[in-house]
Protein backbone atom coordinates (compact mmCIF):
# COMPACT_ATOMS: atom_id res chain seq x y z
CA UNK A 1 0.00 0.00 0.00
CA UNK A 2 1.36 3.62 -0.84
CA UNK A 3 2.06 6.30 1.61
CA UNK A 4 -0.72 8.42 0.42
CA UNK A 5 -3.40 5.97 0.33
CA UNK A 6 -2.16 4.32 3.60
CA UNK A 7 -2.17 8.25 5.21
CA UNK A 8 -5.75 8.96 3.07
CA UNK A 9 -7.28 5.70 4.73
CA UNK A 10 -5.82 6.41 7.81
CA UNK A 11 -7.34 10.09 7.98
CA UNK A 12 -10.96 8.51 6.58
CA UNK A 13 -11.01 6.50 10.38
CA UNK A 14 -10.12 9.24 12.09
CA UNK A 15 -12.60 11.00 10.92
CA UNK A 16 -15.12 8.08 11.10
CA UNK A 17 -13.77 8.48 14.69
CA UNK A 18 -14.16 11.37 15.50
CA UNK A 19 -18.14 11.97 13.85
CA UNK A 20 -19.21 8.87 16.31
CA UNK A 21 -17.87 10.53 19.36
CA UNK A 22 -19.19 13.70 18.65
CA UNK A 23 -22.48 12.80 18.08
CA UNK A 24 -22.14 10.44 21.51
CA UNK A 25 -20.93 13.73 22.94
CA UNK A 26 -24.23 16.13 21.71
CA UNK A 27 -26.44 13.26 22.41
CA UNK A 28 -25.46 13.51 25.84
CA UNK A 29 -24.66 16.92 26.05
CA UNK A 30 -27.57 18.63 24.19
CA UNK A 31 -29.97 15.60 23.89
CA UNK A 32 -30.24 14.16 27.55
CA UNK A 33 -29.27 17.43 29.14
CA UNK A 34 -31.44 19.91 27.72
CA UNK A 35 -34.18 18.24 25.42
CA UNK A 36 -34.78 14.62 27.71
CA UNK A 37 -34.49 16.69 30.66
CA UNK A 38 -37.72 16.88 31.60
CA UNK A 39 -38.36 13.01 31.26
CA UNK A 40 -35.30 11.86 32.44
CA UNK A 41 -36.03 14.13 35.85
CA UNK A 42 -38.65 11.48 36.39
CA UNK A 43 -35.45 9.28 37.25
CA UNK A 44 -33.79 9.86 40.85
CA UNK A 45 -29.86 9.43 41.16
CA UNK A 46 -28.20 9.94 44.12
CA UNK A 47 -30.85 11.59 45.45
CA UNK A 48 -31.03 14.28 42.30
CA UNK A 49 -32.71 13.94 38.93
CA UNK A 50 -31.37 12.24 36.58
CA UNK A 51 -32.00 14.80 33.97
CA UNK A 52 -30.38 17.80 36.05
CA UNK A 53 -27.50 15.31 37.05
CA UNK A 54 -26.82 15.47 33.17
CA UNK A 55 -27.07 18.71 32.23
CA UNK A 56 -24.87 19.71 35.69
CA UNK A 57 -22.38 16.89 35.75
CA UNK A 58 -23.00 13.86 33.29
CA UNK A 59 -22.07 15.51 30.13
CA UNK A 60 -18.67 16.30 32.07
CA UNK A 61 -18.07 13.13 32.66
CA UNK A 62 -18.91 11.40 29.28
CA UNK A 63 -16.94 13.73 27.24
CA UNK A 64 -13.78 13.50 29.91
CA UNK A 65 -14.86 9.01 28.64
CA UNK A 66 -14.86 10.21 25.18
CA UNK A 67 -11.23 11.67 25.62
CA UNK A 68 -9.68 8.29 26.67
CA UNK A 69 -11.85 6.37 24.20
CA UNK A 70 -10.45 8.60 21.32
CA UNK A 71 -7.28 8.19 22.78
CA UNK A 72 -7.34 4.25 23.07
CA UNK A 73 -9.02 4.16 19.85
CA UNK A 74 -6.35 6.21 17.99
CA UNK A 75 -3.54 4.10 19.66
CA UNK A 76 -4.49 1.11 17.99
CA UNK A 77 -5.36 3.31 15.06
CA UNK A 78 -1.89 4.16 14.92
CA UNK A 79 -0.37 0.53 15.21
CA UNK A 80 -2.71 -0.50 12.11
CA UNK A 81 -0.94 2.18 10.06
CA UNK A 82 2.14 2.10 11.43
CA UNK A 83 1.95 5.78 12.89
CA UNK A 84 3.29 4.95 16.42
CA UNK A 85 5.92 6.90 18.09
Amino acid sequence: MQQSEKSRKYWKKNLQYLAILLSIWALVSYGFGILLKDTLDLIPLGGFKLGFWFAQQGSIYVFVILIFVYVWLMNRLDKKYGFQE
